[in-house]
């Protein structure tokens, strides 16, 4: 199993760096005969804490609003299984952006269980901005990098 790389300096220290975090519901086809949540939910959880984050910074309809003139295409996504997940737990989501680019960012993502002090998963991923027109990268608002920088206390220099 690869490292976490993106976990740095500890843990602890890089779980304090979240600022947003959003409740997950298991749903019971979610799981597998053995009663865990199967491997695949993680993502789909991942991508429902993305929407969610946007969403709490007033910037889901600008970047995931079928009108838009871009889209939001995933150009990479890891997650790392901590801990096994059940059918009736109550997930925590934690997500960040860690990287703004010009047309890309990397999100980070930390699913626990508080009552438990359990941290079942961990991931990373790219994300891009594409114009649906010509198909190619497409640079981030500006409004929208700015709300991000602003919650995520980011030092940026743009």
């Amino acid at each position: 199993m690869g490292k976490a790389t993106y976990i740095q300096p500890d843990l602890e220290t890089w779980m304090k760096s979240f600022h947003f975090e959003t409740d997950i519901k298991i749903r019971y086809c979610e799981t597998d005969m053995s009663g865990h949540v199967n491997n695949v939910s993680y993502l789909v959880y991942f991508e429902q804490g993305r929407v969610d984050y946007f969403d709490r910074l007033h910037i889901g309809d600008e970047v995931l609003h079928d009108k838009a003139d871009f889209m939001v295409v995933t150009a990479d996504i890891t997650c790392h299984y901590h801990a096994e997940l059940f059918f009736r737990e109550t997930p925590t989501l934690l997500v960040r952006v860690a990287r703004l680019g010009n047309s890309s960012m990397d999100i980070e993502y930390c699913l626990i269980v508080k009552d438990k002090n359990k941290v079942a998963a961990t991931g990373s991923g790219t994300i891009v901005l594409v114009d649906k027109q010509t198909k190619r990268s497409a640079p981030i608002p500006p409004q929208v990098r700015e709300r991000i920088i602003q919650f995520e206390k980011m030092e940026m220099t743009i």
